[in-house]
């Protein structure tokens, strides 16, 4: 059964689609089937600059497991940085 569950972030960076780096506007994150993981479900993240069309698309599927952990990963790096950044 499908979800639909779909949340949308503003982003600004970039991403390396096949044309090479392009800017970065939106993250869609979806848990929900995947197309290529073998997994039930998943984490679904595509990083997307609408703008540019489908071409402009860094797609990330990954286990539930897999997320929380880089959802940890990525939360430690910034506290991380944000200290580090403060002593400089």
């Amino acid at each position: 059964m499908c979800t639909m569950i779909v949340e949308k972030a503003k982003v600004s960076g970039s991403g390396k689609g096949r044309d090479g780096w392009f800017t970065l506007r939106q993250a869609n994150v979806s848990y929900d089937h995947p197309f290529h993981a073998p997994l039930d479900h998943a984490v679904n993240i595509d990083f997307v600059n609408p703008e540019l069309g489908l071409d402009a698309r860094v797609a990330v599927e990954l286990s539930a497991d897999a997320a929380r952990e880089l959802v940890r990963a990525i939360t430690t790096a910034l506290e991380r940085g944000d200290q580090q950044h403060v002593r400089s």
